[in-house]
Protein backbone atom coordinates (compact mmCIF):
# COMPACT_ATOMS: atom_id res chain seq x y z
CA UNK A 1 0.00 0.00 0.00
CA UNK A 2 1.32 3.85 -0.38
CA UNK A 3 1.95 5.28 2.42
CA UNK A 4 -1.49 7.83 2.27
CA UNK A 5 -3.51 4.92 1.92
CA UNK A 6 -1.78 2.74 4.70
CA UNK A 7 -2.28 5.93 6.96
CA UNK A 8 -6.00 6.27 6.41
CA UNK A 9 -6.40 2.20 6.98
CA UNK A 10 -4.91 2.39 10.17
CA UNK A 11 -6.51 5.28 11.51
CA UNK A 12 -10.05 3.89 10.09
CA UNK A 13 -9.05 0.54 12.24
CA UNK A 14 -8.99 2.80 15.06
CA UNK A 15 -12.80 4.11 14.59
CA UNK A 16 -14.93 1.83 16.77
CA UNK A 17 -18.79 1.43 15.95
CA UNK A 18 -20.77 -0.48 13.53
CA UNK A 19 -21.72 1.55 10.47
CA UNK A 20 -25.13 0.61 11.00
CA UNK A 21 -25.80 1.49 14.34
CA UNK A 22 -27.22 4.51 14.67
CA UNK A 23 -24.99 5.64 17.04
CA UNK A 24 -22.35 8.23 16.90
CA UNK A 25 -20.03 5.81 16.79
CA UNK A 26 -21.66 3.80 14.16
CA UNK A 27 -21.94 6.87 12.39
CA UNK A 28 -18.70 7.51 12.62
CA UNK A 29 -18.32 4.39 10.59
CA UNK A 30 -20.56 5.54 8.33
CA UNK A 31 -19.05 8.45 7.17
CA UNK A 32 -15.69 6.68 7.02
CA UNK A 33 -17.41 3.84 4.95
CA UNK A 34 -19.74 6.30 2.30
CA UNK A 35 -16.38 8.21 1.77
CA UNK A 36 -14.58 5.51 0.28
CA UNK A 37 -17.55 3.96 -1.67
CA UNK A 38 -17.83 8.01 -3.32
CA UNK A 39 -14.43 7.75 -4.49
CA UNK A 40 -14.71 4.17 -5.61
CA UNK A 41 -17.84 5.44 -7.02
CA UNK A 42 -15.85 8.53 -8.94
CA UNK A 43 -13.09 6.68 -9.92
CA UNK A 44 -15.58 4.69 -12.54
CA UNK A 45 -18.12 7.29 -13.13
CA UNK A 46 -20.80 5.64 -11.43
CA UNK A 47 -23.15 6.53 -8.41
CA UNK A 48 -22.56 5.53 -5.16
CA UNK A 49 -25.51 4.12 -4.95
CA UNK A 50 -24.73 1.68 -7.50
CA UNK A 51 -21.68 0.27 -5.36
CA UNK A 52 -21.97 -2.72 -3.55
CA UNK A 53 -18.64 -3.17 -1.45
CA UNK A 54 -17.65 -6.75 -1.43
CA UNK A 55 -14.68 -9.07 0.10
CA UNK A 56 -12.82 -8.86 -2.68
CA UNK A 57 -12.59 -9.33 -6.56
CA UNK A 58 -13.72 -13.04 -6.28
CA UNK A 59 -17.09 -12.46 -4.38
CA UNK A 60 -17.58 -9.68 -6.73
CA UNK A 61 -17.69 -12.11 -10.00
CA UNK A 62 -19.50 -14.46 -7.94
CA UNK A 63 -22.01 -11.96 -6.95
CA UNK A 64 -22.51 -10.84 -10.42
CA UNK A 65 -22.61 -14.27 -12.52
CA UNK A 66 -25.01 -16.05 -9.98
CA UNK A 67 -26.82 -13.37 -9.32
CA UNK A 68 -27.88 -12.12 -12.52
CA UNK A 69 -27.83 -16.12 -13.50
CA UNK A 70 -30.43 -16.29 -10.49
CA UNK A 71 -32.71 -13.26 -11.46
CA UNK A 72 -32.91 -14.32 -14.95
CA UNK A 73 -34.40 -17.49 -14.57
CA UNK A 74 -35.66 -19.27 -16.48
CA UNK A 75 -33.35 -18.10 -19.17
CA UNK A 76 -30.05 -20.65 -18.65
CA UNK A 77 -27.32 -19.74 -21.45
CA UNK A 78 -24.20 -17.74 -19.81
CA UNK A 79 -21.74 -16.66 -22.47
CA UNK A 80 -18.40 -16.96 -21.48
CA UNK A 81 -15.13 -16.68 -23.59
CA UNK A 82 -12.24 -19.27 -23.49
CA UNK A 83 -10.05 -17.30 -21.57
CA UNK A 84 -11.46 -15.65 -18.55
CA UNK A 85 -10.42 -15.35 -14.88
CA UNK A 86 -10.57 -18.45 -13.05
CA UNK A 87 -13.05 -16.65 -10.91
CA UNK A 88 -15.36 -16.21 -13.89
CA UNK A 89 -14.49 -19.90 -15.15
CA UNK A 90 -14.93 -21.67 -12.01
CA UNK A 91 -18.73 -20.04 -10.87
CA UNK A 92 -19.82 -20.66 -14.05
CA UNK A 93 -18.73 -23.96 -14.47
CA UNK A 94 -20.57 -24.33 -10.72
CA UNK A 95 -23.50 -23.13 -12.37
CA UNK A 96 -23.65 -25.22 -15.01
CA UNK A 97 -22.81 -28.62 -12.57
CA UNK A 98 -25.24 -27.45 -9.82
CA UNK A 99 -27.71 -24.79 -11.31
CA UNK A 100 -28.30 -26.24 -14.84
CA UNK A 101 -26.42 -23.25 -16.38
CA UNK A 102 -25.79 -24.17 -20.28
CA UNK A 103 -22.35 -22.37 -21.19
CA UNK A 104 -21.69 -21.09 -24.49
CA UNK A 105 -17.84 -20.47 -24.81
CA UNK A 106 -16.60 -17.66 -26.90
CA UNK A 107 -13.76 -18.13 -28.55
CA UNK A 108 -10.27 -15.85 -28.69
CA UNK A 109 -7.87 -14.98 -31.38
CA UNK A 110 -3.92 -15.52 -31.15
CA UNK A 111 -3.71 -12.29 -29.03
CA UNK A 112 -6.27 -13.16 -26.19
CA UNK A 113 -8.72 -11.22 -27.80
CA UNK A 114 -12.39 -11.84 -27.93
CA UNK A 115 -13.92 -12.95 -31.30
CA UNK A 116 -16.65 -10.58 -31.72
CA UNK A 117 -17.80 -12.50 -34.55
CA UNK A 118 -18.57 -15.42 -32.43
CA UNK A 119 -20.13 -13.51 -29.82
CA UNK A 120 -22.55 -11.66 -32.45
CA UNK A 121 -23.20 -14.77 -33.37
CA UNK A 122 -24.03 -16.87 -29.78
CA UNK A 123 -26.26 -13.78 -29.37
CA UNK A 124 -28.30 -13.51 -32.07
CA UNK A 125 -28.97 -17.64 -32.22
CA UNK A 126 -30.39 -18.16 -28.48
CA UNK A 127 -33.28 -16.43 -26.78
CA UNK A 128 -32.69 -18.16 -23.61
CA UNK A 129 -29.54 -15.93 -22.87
CA UNK A 130 -29.04 -15.04 -19.15
CA UNK A 131 -25.99 -12.89 -19.31
CA UNK A 132 -22.79 -12.96 -20.65
CA UNK A 133 -19.44 -12.10 -19.19
CA UNK A 134 -15.87 -10.63 -20.23
CA UNK A 135 -12.63 -9.51 -18.93
CA UNK A 136 -11.88 -5.54 -19.56
CA UNK A 137 -8.27 -6.90 -19.83
CA UNK A 138 -7.07 -10.51 -19.87
CA UNK A 139 -5.06 -10.86 -16.52
CA UNK A 140 -2.43 -12.99 -17.99
CA UNK A 141 -1.20 -11.37 -21.45
CA UNK A 142 -2.64 -8.16 -21.01
CA UNK A 143 -4.86 -7.78 -24.09
CA UNK A 144 -7.40 -4.84 -23.73
CA UNK A 145 -10.46 -6.23 -24.72
CA UNK A 146 -12.99 -4.51 -27.38
CA UNK A 147 -15.67 -3.73 -24.41
CA UNK A 148 -17.42 -0.99 -25.95
CA UNK A 149 -18.29 -2.85 -28.77
CA UNK A 150 -18.80 -5.82 -26.71
CA UNK A 151 -21.26 -3.64 -24.76
CA UNK A 152 -23.30 -3.02 -27.71
CA UNK A 153 -23.76 -6.49 -29.15
CA UNK A 154 -25.46 -7.30 -25.43
CA UNK A 155 -27.58 -4.36 -25.33
CA UNK A 156 -28.73 -4.59 -29.10
CA UNK A 157 -30.05 -8.14 -27.81
CA UNK A 158 -30.85 -6.97 -24.66
CA UNK A 159 -28.72 -9.65 -22.40
CA UNK A 160 -27.13 -8.07 -19.19
CA UNK A 161 -23.29 -8.04 -19.29
CA UNK A 162 -21.09 -8.55 -16.57
CA UNK A 163 -16.93 -7.31 -17.00
CA UNK A 164 -14.30 -8.39 -14.84
CA UNK A 165 -12.12 -5.00 -14.70
CA UNK A 166 -9.77 -5.80 -12.02
CA UNK A 167 -6.94 -6.29 -14.20
CA UNK A 168 -7.53 -3.14 -15.72
CA UNK A 169 -8.40 -0.95 -12.91
CA UNK A 170 -5.95 1.95 -12.35
CA UNK A 171 -3.89 1.12 -15.81
CA UNK A 172 -6.52 1.90 -18.27
CA UNK A 173 -9.66 4.95 -18.14
CA UNK A 174 -13.07 3.09 -16.62
CA UNK A 175 -16.12 4.80 -17.16
CA UNK A 176 -19.38 2.88 -16.55
CA UNK A 177 -21.47 5.33 -18.27
CA UNK A 178 -19.90 5.15 -21.87
CA UNK A 179 -21.04 1.77 -21.58
CA UNK A 180 -24.37 0.71 -22.88
CA UNK A 181 -26.39 -1.50 -21.07
CA UNK A 182 -23.80 -2.54 -18.43
CA UNK A 183 -25.12 -4.36 -15.62
CA UNK A 184 -22.13 -5.19 -13.49
CA UNK A 185 -18.75 -4.52 -13.09
CA UNK A 186 -16.28 -6.32 -10.65
CA UNK A 187 -13.36 -4.16 -9.27
CA UNK A 188 -10.61 -5.06 -6.45
CA UNK A 189 -8.47 -2.76 -4.10
CA UNK A 190 -5.46 -4.63 -4.25
CA UNK A 191 -4.90 -3.98 -8.05
CA UNK A 192 -4.38 -0.17 -7.43
CA UNK A 193 -2.66 -0.23 -3.66
CA UNK A 194 -5.89 -0.83 -1.66
CA UNK A 195 -5.90 -3.67 1.22
CA UNK A 196 -6.45 -7.30 0.17
CA UNK A 197 -10.28 -8.34 0.85
CA UNK A 198 -11.54 -5.45 -0.04
CA UNK A 199 -13.42 -5.27 -3.77
CA UNK A 200 -16.62 -3.93 -5.72
CA UNK A 201 -19.11 -4.42 -7.66
CA UNK A 202 -20.57 -1.61 -9.78
CA UNK A 203 -24.56 -2.75 -10.21
CA UNK A 204 -26.47 -1.07 -12.65
CA UNK A 205 -29.27 0.81 -11.08
CA UNK A 206 -31.54 -1.38 -13.75
CA UNK A 207 -29.99 -4.39 -12.82
CA UNK A 208 -31.53 -7.26 -10.77
CA UNK A 209 -29.48 -10.02 -8.92
CA UNK A 210 -30.14 -12.58 -6.14
CA UNK A 211 -27.82 -12.00 -3.20
CA UNK A 212 -25.01 -14.49 -2.48
CA UNK A 213 -25.57 -13.55 1.29
CA UNK A 214 -28.68 -12.80 2.97
CA UNK A 215 -28.88 -11.86 6.80
CA UNK A 216 -29.48 -7.92 7.03
CA UNK A 217 -29.73 -6.40 3.70
CA UNK A 218 -26.66 -3.78 4.92
CA UNK A 219 -26.49 -3.31 1.01
CA UNK A 220 -28.78 -3.56 -1.88
CA UNK A 221 -27.34 -7.20 -3.14
CA UNK A 222 -25.57 -8.07 -0.10
CA UNK A 223 -25.89 -8.47 3.20
CA UNK A 224 -23.28 -8.63 6.11
CA UNK A 225 -21.38 -6.30 8.49
CA UNK A 226 -19.58 -3.44 6.17
CA UNK A 227 -16.03 -3.26 6.58
CA UNK A 228 -15.67 0.96 7.10
CA UNK A 229 -11.81 1.02 6.81
CA UNK A 230 -11.51 -1.09 4.19
CA UNK A 231 -13.40 1.07 2.35
CA UNK A 232 -11.72 4.26 3.36
CA UNK A 233 -8.63 3.06 2.20
CA UNK A 234 -10.17 1.91 -0.78
CA UNK A 235 -10.96 5.10 -1.62
CA UNK A 236 -8.28 6.67 -0.85
CA UNK A 237 -6.58 4.17 -3.40
CA UNK A 238 -9.28 4.46 -5.74
CA UNK A 239 -8.71 8.46 -5.60
CA UNK A 240 -4.97 8.15 -5.54
CA UNK A 241 -4.76 6.31 -9.11
CA UNK A 242 -8.11 8.84 -10.51
CA UNK A 243 -5.83 11.66 -10.07
CA UNK A 244 -3.03 11.17 -12.53
CA UNK A 245 -4.11 7.97 -14.73
CA UNK A 246 -3.18 9.04 -17.94
CA UNK A 247 0.68 10.18 -16.82
CA UNK A 248 1.33 7.02 -14.39
CA UNK A 249 0.29 4.71 -17.28
CA UNK A 250 2.55 6.31 -19.43
CA UNK A 251 5.30 6.03 -17.19
CA UNK A 252 4.49 2.66 -16.19
CA UNK A 253 4.00 1.18 -20.48
CA UNK A 254 7.74 3.22 -20.59
CA UNK A 255 9.23 1.31 -18.81
CA UNK A 256 7.27 -2.03 -19.67
CA UNK A 257 8.75 -1.01 -22.90
CA UNK A 258 12.54 -0.78 -21.70
CA UNK A 259 11.70 -4.30 -20.18
CA UNK A 260 11.14 -5.73 -23.47
CA UNK A 261 13.19 -4.37 -25.28
CA UNK A 262 15.73 -5.83 -23.12
CA UNK A 263 14.49 -9.42 -23.18
CA UNK A 264 14.29 -9.22 -26.88
CA UNK A 265 18.34 -8.49 -26.76
CA UNK A 266 18.90 -10.61 -23.96
CA UNK A 267 17.29 -13.56 -25.32
CA UNK A 268 16.06 -13.26 -29.10
CA UNK A 269 13.89 -16.37 -29.02
CA UNK A 270 11.79 -15.47 -26.36
CA UNK A 271 8.32 -14.62 -27.83
CA UNK A 272 5.70 -11.64 -26.88
CA UNK A 273 2.30 -13.03 -25.97
CA UNK A 274 -0.78 -10.72 -26.49
CA UNK A 275 -1.32 -7.57 -27.91
CA UNK A 276 2.07 -6.40 -29.77
CA UNK A 277 0.31 -2.99 -30.19
CA UNK A 278 1.44 -1.22 -26.82
CA UNK A 279 -1.67 0.57 -26.35
CA UNK A 280 -3.75 -2.74 -27.12
CA UNK A 281 -2.35 -4.09 -23.63
CA UNK A 282 -1.93 -3.01 -19.89
CA UNK A 283 0.61 -0.83 -19.59
CA UNK A 284 2.10 -2.88 -16.82
CA UNK A 285 2.46 -6.14 -18.51
CA UNK A 286 4.72 -7.82 -20.39
CA UNK A 287 4.12 -11.47 -21.00
CA UNK A 288 6.31 -13.84 -22.89
CA UNK A 289 7.20 -17.29 -23.71
CA UNK A 290 10.62 -19.09 -24.02
CA UNK A 291 11.38 -21.98 -25.83
CA UNK A 292 13.64 -24.89 -23.95
CA UNK A 293 12.43 -23.17 -20.83
CA UNK A 294 9.98 -24.34 -17.86
CA UNK A 295 8.05 -21.46 -16.60
CA UNK A 296 8.23 -22.93 -13.05
CA UNK A 297 12.29 -23.00 -13.28
CA UNK A 298 12.55 -19.65 -14.71
CA UNK A 299 10.32 -18.26 -11.91
CA UNK A 300 12.44 -20.21 -9.22
CA UNK A 301 15.69 -19.29 -10.56
CA UNK A 302 14.70 -15.06 -10.81
CA UNK A 303 13.08 -15.17 -7.12
CA UNK A 304 16.76 -16.29 -6.12
CA UNK A 305 17.67 -13.38 -8.17
CA UNK A 306 15.66 -11.09 -6.28
CA UNK A 307 12.74 -10.92 -8.62
CA UNK A 308 9.04 -11.86 -8.54
CA UNK A 309 7.26 -13.27 -12.11
CA UNK A 310 4.80 -15.31 -12.46
CA UNK A 311 4.02 -18.28 -14.70
CA UNK A 312 0.38 -17.16 -15.06
CA UNK A 313 -2.55 -16.34 -12.88
CA UNK A 314 -1.74 -15.85 -9.34
CA UNK A 315 -4.69 -17.55 -8.36
CA UNK A 316 -4.02 -20.73 -10.18
CA UNK A 317 -0.42 -20.78 -8.43
CA UNK A 318 0.96 -23.83 -7.58
CA UNK A 319 -1.05 -25.88 -10.11
CA UNK A 320 1.42 -27.30 -12.52
CA UNK A 321 -0.41 -27.12 -15.95
CA UNK A 322 -0.32 -24.94 -19.00
CA UNK A 323 -2.27 -21.78 -18.86
CA UNK A 324 -5.96 -22.21 -20.12
CA UNK A 325 -5.31 -18.87 -21.74
CA UNK A 326 -2.29 -19.50 -23.76
CA UNK A 327 -4.26 -22.84 -24.84
CA UNK A 328 -7.40 -20.50 -26.03
CA UNK A 329 -4.86 -18.95 -27.90
CA UNK A 330 -3.73 -21.51 -29.63
CA UNK A 331 -0.35 -21.92 -28.21
CA UNK A 332 1.18 -25.15 -28.41
CA UNK A 333 1.64 -26.57 -25.19
CA UNK A 334 5.12 -27.20 -25.04
CA UNK A 335 5.64 -23.94 -25.65
CA UNK A 336 2.79 -22.59 -23.06
CA UNK A 337 5.05 -24.74 -20.36
CA UNK A 338 7.60 -21.61 -20.71
CA UNK A 339 5.53 -18.71 -20.16
CA UNK A 340 6.28 -16.02 -17.91
CA UNK A 341 4.02 -12.53 -16.84
CA UNK A 342 6.25 -9.47 -15.57
CA UNK A 343 4.39 -7.52 -13.79
CA UNK A 344 5.61 -3.53 -12.97
CA UNK A 345 4.05 -1.77 -10.22
CA UNK A 346 4.09 1.83 -9.46
CA UNK A 347 7.47 1.70 -7.60
CA UNK A 348 9.08 -0.07 -10.59
CA UNK A 349 12.59 1.80 -11.83
CA UNK A 350 14.81 1.58 -14.86
CA UNK A 351 17.51 0.28 -12.48
CA UNK A 352 15.60 -2.87 -11.74
CA UNK A 353 14.51 -3.37 -15.40
CA UNK A 354 17.79 -3.12 -16.19
CA UNK A 355 18.90 -5.43 -13.62
CA UNK A 356 16.46 -8.21 -14.28
CA UNK A 357 17.63 -7.70 -18.33
CA UNK A 358 21.07 -8.68 -17.07
CA UNK A 359 19.82 -11.24 -14.93
CA UNK A 360 17.54 -13.41 -17.52
CA UNK A 361 20.42 -14.83 -19.83
CA UNK A 362 21.82 -17.03 -17.17
CA UNK A 363 18.79 -17.97 -15.83
CA UNK A 364 17.53 -18.83 -19.25
CA UNK A 365 20.57 -21.24 -19.63
CA UNK A 366 20.28 -22.69 -16.31
CA UNK A 367 16.79 -22.92 -17.26
CA UNK A 368 16.87 -24.71 -20.26
CA UNK A 369 19.86 -27.15 -19.33
CA UNK A 370 17.44 -28.33 -16.38
CA UNK A 371 15.00 -29.14 -18.90
CA UNK A 372 17.32 -31.12 -20.81
CA UNK A 373 18.76 -32.85 -18.07
CA UNK A 374 15.33 -34.09 -16.96
CA UNK A 375 14.18 -35.32 -20.87
CA UNK A 376 17.58 -37.57 -20.36
CA UNK A 377 16.80 -41.22 -20.22
CA UNK A 378 17.89 -43.14 -17.40
CA UNK A 379 20.55 -45.61 -18.10
CA UNK A 380 20.03 -48.62 -16.00
CA UNK A 381 20.57 -49.03 -12.25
Amino acid sequence: MPPEVLDAYVDALRVVGNPSSIHGAGQAARELLETGRDAVAASIGADPAEIVLTGGGTESVNLALKGLFWARAPRRRILVPDAEHHATIDAADWLASHEGAILERIPVDALGRIRLDALAAALAAHDDIALATALWANNEVGTIQPVHEIATLAAAHGVPLHLDAIAAYGQVPIDVRSLDGLAALSLAAHKIGGPVGAGALYLARTATVEPLLHGGAQQRARSGTQDAAGAAAFGVAAARVSSALAERAAHTAELRDRLLAGIRTAVPDAVLRGDPDPTGRLPSNAHLTFPGCDGDALLFLLDVAGFAVSTGSACAAGVSEPSHVLAAMGVPEDIARGALRFTLGDETTAAEIDALVAALPGVVAQARTAGLSSREPTLGR
